[in-house]
């Protein structure tokens, strides 16, 4: 199946919204909430429009914008999850997917691509196939040149530009989560979290930063769970470095408290919640000291 390259173009591939001033040692992330489908990449899959959108983060960008302006830039993928997974390894591929072989270096075997979740997903959230045919590992190796390495670049940027000027980083990666991944074993429906943080068990940033974006988040009125079932993605892995200064914690928001999930449309409690995470943005960077 051949995806002609000229029209599957998202140009550009990110969207930084930056304060007039970073007044904050915060970076925010929104790498699933693009919106932008290729007319290629409909016209390959087998999925309608609404079904493609099953593995979105739909508006979480526009949750935590209210906390950029604030004083900490925001970085969003414009391309949707389905079509590129920036919160994965480079090449976290499943070579059931390709007509060719995979290079030597790509990933093959992490419980993400067994998933059929991959940095190229093979499926949606749900599990429904996403490609009528196998895709030539040009597009695969195309995504990850134009849309993968210039998300983690900006990021990249946007982090040593913040470890420059404070010291010090706090990487935040905005997620949403379905309202049917609650509850977790244990759990009764009334008992889901409203959210999750993920911190890899307290090893991608200071446990202190944790503990207080939980106490803040609580005192606000939210259920909030930690580490189940979502304890943090390639991201905040990969630059999780609190021994240097750089602290990255994973948020997930259950979409129910602002979204309806069928439609995909924005209920009226969106704004409240984009308030609320300003407020705790600006809580814990009045009172936090991570050494």
């Amino acid at each position: 199946m051949q995806i002609d390259p000229r029209l599957a173009l998202i140009d550009p591939p990110v969207a930084i919204h930056r304060p007039a001033r970073q007044t904050l040692p915060v970076v925010l992330t929104s790498p699933h909430s693009g919106r932008d489908y290729p007319a290629p990449f409909q016209a390959a899959s087998r999925l309608d429009a609404v079904a493609l959108r099953k593995s979105e983060d739909s508006f979480v960008e526009e949750i935590f914008l209210a906390a950029s302006r604030l004083g900490a830039p925001l970085l969003r993928a414009r391309f949707p999850r389905a079509y590129c997974d920036v919160n994965r390894e480079p090449y976290e591929l499943d070579p059931t997917m390709f007509d060719d072989d995979l290079p030597a270096h790509a990933n093959t075997s992490s419980v993400r691509v067994a998933g059929g979740l991959g940095t190229i997903a093979r499926v949606v959230a749900g599990g429904e196939d996403i490609y009528r045919a196998k895709l030539p590992y040009a597009e695969a190796e195309r995504r990850i040149r134009h849309y993968y390495r210039p998300y983690h670049a900006a990021l990249a940027e946007l982090i040593d530009t913040t470890l420059e000027q404070f010291g010090q980083c706090i990487l935040i990666d905005c997620h949403s989560m379905p309202s049917i991944a609650m509850p977790v074993a244990g759990r009764r429906i009334g008992d889901r979290p409203d959210i999750v943080l993920g911190d890899r068990f307290g090893t991608s940033c200071h446990r202190d930063l944790t503990d207080r974006v939980e106490t803040e988040l609580s005192g606000l009125g939210y259920r909030v769970g930690r580490n189940a079932p979502y304890a943090g993605g390639f991201t905040t892995a990969h630059y999780g470095r609190p021994a240097t200064g750089l602290h990255a914690l994973q948020i997930e928001i259950n979409r129910a408290l602002y979204m309806d999930e069928a439609r995909f449309t924005r209920r009226p409690e969106l704004h409240r919640i984009s308030q609320d995470m300003a407020e705790m943005v600006r809580r814990i960077m009045s009172g936090i000291s991570l050494g």
